[in-house]
């Protein structure tokens, strides 16, 4: 049986580490792609180099065209520029808004029945140019914002009660901005709620450090935004779709109806298989978390509309 073909659109940090995650992992071979000459081949060749030493048989190869993508199972985006200190994720849009047009022209030429994960910010309109200037099925194009923002939520409550993080669930919802709704109701810790073993206020800094964690990461590297922890949860959808996990995870899909959101990106729990987004999942928001939730909703329609006037310039 060949083996899968997961194409990387960007080969920058984010690229790298997903690549070297996909040949640890065995998921198939690698394409990277990017628009700077010799910096995929580069990377993909001192990829290779590692191969023996940890025992991969994948191949990876990079390219500065897109006809090197084609027959792709997969296309993860994360090309664009990158946040800098005192950046929003929203002043990356005019510059990523038509690095992504692009994008998607190469990846409807070349690699028409992949399953296409966008990374790029602003992630809630970027991935909902992908899906406009692809035409493909909704089930195909799905962003990661919501397994990355939930990670940060589960490692910081790990953190603070010196427990695995594995004895953690907790799920971040909305859009992928600092308006994000951290639900604490879904926060449990070895089958106990977040509220009984940490206090309210405490809860309440925690909550709003995620939704700064990418900002906090951002200042503190000053030259780019994070990339370990986007690359991880790119690939924990890939995984979940090559190997037709049914998993239920939080990832930005096109909402027609579900939670009383209609035509819009939003990060809500989905099971995602062989078939993509098989499903939306809609869960029992509190008063408070409907309340950020449809803040949060508001947001991404501004950003949207902002995106709107950019494309249409």
């Amino acid at each position: 049986m060949p083996r899968k073909k997961i194409a990387l659109i960007g080969a920058g940090n984010i690229g790298g580490s997903m690549a070297h995650l996909c040949l640890l992992k065995g998921l198939g071979d690698v394409v990277l792609f990017d628009v700077v000459e010799g910096l995929p081949q580069g990377m993909a060749l001192d990829l290779s180099h590692s191969g023996p030493v940890e025992g991969f048989d994948g191949n990876v190869i990079g390219t500065n065209t897109y006809e090197d993508i084609a027959g792709a199972d997969v296309c993860i985006v994360t090309a664009g520029i990158a946040r800098k200190p005192g950046m929003s994720r929203d002043d990356l849009l005019g510059t990523n808004a038509k690095i992504l047009t692009s994008v998607a022209d190469g990846i409807k030429k070349h690699a028409p029945n992949s399953l296409v994960i966008v990374v790029t910010n602003p992630l809630d309109a970027m991935v909902t140019l992908m899906k406009r200037a692809t035409g493909f099925p909704k089930t195909r194009v799905v962003g990661q914002s919501g397994i990355l923002d939930s990670s940060r939520y589960r490692s910081f409550i790990a953190r603070e009660l010196n427990v695995s993080v594995n004895s953690v669930a907790a799920m971040v919802l909305g859009g992928h901005g600092d308006d994000m709704v951290p639900v604490r109701s879904t926060c449990i810790i070895g089958g106990v709620p977040v509220e009984k073993l940490i206090p309210s206020k405490r809860l309440d800094e925690i909550e709003a450090r995620v939704r700064n964690a990418g900002g906090e990461v951002v200042a503190l590297l000053k030259t780019g935004s994070a990339y370990f922890s986007p690359a991880s949860a790119a690939i924990r959808m890939t995984e979940a779709y090559l190997f037709d996990k049914k998993e239920i995870l939080p990832c930005a899909a096109l909402l027609e109806g579900e939670y009383g959101v209609n035509g819009y990106y939003f990060c809500v729990p989905v099971i995602l298989g062989a078939g993509g987004v098989e499903k939306v999942i809609e869960i029992d928001l509190h008063a408070a978390d409907r309340k950020a939730f449809d803040q949060s909703l508001d947001h991404v329609k501004d950003i949207v509309q902002a995106m709107d006037r950019v494309v249409g310039a």
